[in-house]
């Protein structure tokens, strides 16, 4: 009693996604991880439907299962995805059927095996990151109602709800015009609420029971198991430089564990293989960046998409490869950092930078060149620094919409698609809106929730790319009232629009010194001079961006004219100290340096900053654990500890360079994903310098920091 219907992958044999469309809604065929869904029940009460779900019996057949990324490359691994070959991908991602790898991004650019020949100095290692979390304190959580005409209405905790309405109605041939997403203000994203992951299944249960709303919240240890985390790696770099210090030849070799399914993860190996050097000026380079399925996690997009993961190794081998040539390291990463017009590792001409600049300013911060006391007993102290580059990794056409429009009052709606998680999109969408009408920013209001049906498109809340994207889009459609109100004015009075402006909500004319108030005329328009008849109307101005310059890259070089719209890059400096008696690390003081093209908001800049820094601190502490068996063993917040007040640096140095690129609002790109990317291996650097131990594997536990110096006193002992 009480239960509705229940829903099996035998009923549908949909499949989603963005990229590479391979995963199904239920398990229908096989189960390809633990936690993945393989039925629904609708129930009038969640008590009933939790009893009802232990009534449901699946008979399992046992399978292979292969858990690491390098082993399940092999061509011998068994297959976790036999029809790989069938599965619907974009023109720029390469499968390759008959194997676990779903996406096989190349670089060549030179001659590197000749170029290590003539190398003075060789540094090479092993790096590996865990798979982590999101863990935003809001899980996911979805309504859906399919009512009796076929219309489908899902609330949804989303970052992207065009792109969920894209694939969920793809995916269940539902017309687009008859699925509707709302997203509500979500809380914390993180990349762990872009795409789909749960709400289809929402949708699936709702049309079961057509009229009635089906609400699906998932638990804490459900937002571990069930929905995404960032993919894990194993990168294998060679690099290599001449006597003075100058990079010469890199080879590299990224695994990256894309979980069960590798929607975004295809993406996020194809980005870490244009990017593949870092932000360093290197000759001769060959890569391979691999995306590779594994009966873990469904491993996706999060904070710096693939930049954190190949960075934690890059940044360290610097430091390794400086050390061998003698060399401090500040100076080796400006010696071979990337400059404005350098011809990077893709082949595209570097968009408008100054990394040296970031670099200077983040070794000043924690005063690089002084030998700081630890400040009590058993305790070592040491310095660090890392650089970092991440571009929005996108399709070459991912579009911005956004529509203004005043109220009566002169008060301005802006209608935008793009999702406020807190990193202030909304507050930069009201200043940019309100910089070009000549209003206060106080008048402005962007509307919320987001909704398919009344909000103007935005492709998704992801790359950090709203402040460039919708901005642009926003500045567009602002600019478009804008110039409707000056037509109106300079008619009305027979006067040159180069003669008018607009301040403080009043059209100014400089010729004549005539005022016209914007809340007497933006609505209603103007009477003519001799009051026979009117000019104007309702203002609404509305606004598009799109990039459309970027280029393919070839197959088999990753060669082209230009891989991505542009860089954002900085640096980071880390003054720690290590209890030896513990293996407690204490960050003192961090500094970090973006440039950030044009600061439109600098107190969003640095909350961006201090969130990343400890957001940086938590990815390189804690990690997810698996049994023998992949399943997750530490899905609670009990088990997965996350970075709290007590952790954060007793100092946090925010700043930034400005370096305007030419496609922005006003120069500007974003800064949100990019203040975490380079902190793990910036701590590690200074616990390097600290105890004389590198640390190639992810987390850095107490009791892995403390096991490591047991192992180095008895080995000196020894």
């Amino acid at each position: 009693p009480g239960v509705r219907a229940v829903v099996t992958g035998k009923d549908l044999t949909a499949r989603l996604g963005l990229y590479l469309i391979d995963r199904p809604i239920f398990a229908y065929d096989r189960v390809r991880v633990y936690g993945e869904p393989v039925a629904g029940v609708v129930a009038t009460s969640e008590d009933i439907a939790v009893e009802a779900v232990k009534l449901v019996e699946v008979e399992y057949e046992v399978l292979p299962a292969i858990y690491d990324p390098v082993e399940s490359a092999q061509p011998d691994a068994p297959l976790i995805h036999p029809d790989l070959g069938s599965y619907s991908v974009v023109n720029f991602i390469f499968p390759e059927p008959g194997t676990n790898i779903s996406e096989h991004f190349k670089i060549r650019k030179g001659d590197a095996e000749s170029a290590f020949a003539e190398c003075a100095a060789v540094a090479e290692g092993r790096f590996r990151l865990p798979p982590i979390e999101h863990v935003p304190i809001e899980t996911h959580t979805s309504v859906a109602l399919c009512e009796k005409t076929g219309q489908v209405t899902l609330w949804a905790s989303s970052q992207s709800p065009f792109a969920m309405r894209d694939m969920i109605a793809q995916g269940l041939d539902i017309p687009h015009n008859k699925l509707r997403v709302i997203a509500p203000l979500v809380g914390g994203g993180f990349g762990g609420k872009a795409g789909v992951t749960m709400e289809a299944c929402a949708v699936v249960l709702a049309q079961a029971v057509e009229g009635h709303p089906v609400k699906l919240r998932l638990t804490r240890e459900e937002e571990f198991v069930g929905t995404s985390t960032r993919q894990s790696l194993i990168s294998d770099i060679k690099v290599g430089c001449d006597k003075d210090g100058n990079l010469q030849a890199m080879e590299l070799t990224y695994y990256f564990g894309g979980g069960a399914y590798n929607d975004y993860g295809v993406n996020i190996a194809r980005a870490a293989g244009y990017s593949c050097t870092g932000p360093y000026d290197v000759p001769n380079v060959k890569a391979d960046s691999l995306c590779v399925y594994t009966n873990t996690p469904v491993g996706s997009a999060m904070r710096g998409f693939g930049m954190p993961e190949i960075h934690w190794g890059l940044e360290q081998i610097m430091d390794h490869l400086a050390e061998e040539v003698g060399m401090d390291p500040v100076l080796f990463r400006r010696i071979n950092c990337v400059r404005t017009d350098d011809e990077i590792v893709s082949g595209m001409k570097m968009t408008p930078i100054d990394l040296e600049a970031c670099i200077d300013k983040a070794a000043k911060a924690i005063q690089w060149e002084k030998k700081e006391e630890p400040t009590g007993p058993n305790k070592k102290r040491g310095k660090g620094i890392a650089i970092m580059w991440k571009a929005p990794a996108m399709p070459p056409n991912p579009g911005s919409a956004a529509v203004v429009r005043f109220n009566e009052d002169a008060t301005l709606q802006v209608e935008v698609g793009g999702q406020e998680i807190g990193q202030g999109a909304f507050t930069v969408a009201a200043q940019i809106a309100a910089d070009v009408l000549g209003i206060p920013y106080e008048n402005v209001t962007v509307s919320t929730p987001l909704d398919t049906k009344y909000s103007p498109y935005e492709w998704q809340t992801v790359a950090s790319r709203l402040t460039w994207s919708m901005g642009n889009a926003v500045k567009a459609a602002a600019e478009d009232a804008r110039c409707q109100i000056l037509e109106t004015v300079a008619d009305a009075w027979d006067e040159d629009i180069e003669d008018l402006t607009i301040k403080d909500g009043v059209v100014i004319s400089f010729k004549s010194e005539r005022e016209q108030p914007l809340d007497k005329m933006v609505i209603y328009g103007m009477p003519n001079d001799d009051f026979e008849g009117w000019k104007g109307g309702p203002v609404v101005g509305r606004g598009h961006f799109m990039p459309t310059y970027v280029t393919n890259l070839d197959p088999e070089t990753g060669q082209g004219t230009r891989a991505v719209v542009h860089y954002t890059v900085g640096a980071q400096a880390v003054d720690l100290e290590v209890d030896l008696e513990t293996g407690q690390l204490e960050v003192l003081n961090i500094a970090s340096v973006y440039d950030v093209g044009r600061a439109i908001n600098p107190d969003l800049i640095m909350t961006q900053i201090e969130g990343g820094a400890v957001h940086g601190m938590s990815s390189a502490y804690e990690a997810m654990k698996f049994n023998e068996d992949g399943v997750v063993i530490n899905p609670s917040f009990v088990d997965y500890r996350i970075a709290t007040i007590a952790d954060i640096p007793r100092k946090i140095h925010g700043d930034y360079v400005e370096t305007p690129i030419d496609d922005g609002p006003w120069g500007a790109r974003g800064v949100g994903e990019h203040v975490m990317v380079q902190t793990a291996p910036a701590i590690a650097n200074a616990l390097y310098d600290a105890v004389g131990i590198r640390f190639s594997d992810l987390p850095l536990s107490a009791d892995k920091i403390y096991m490591a110096l047991e192992e180095k006193e008895l080995t000196q002992k020894d």
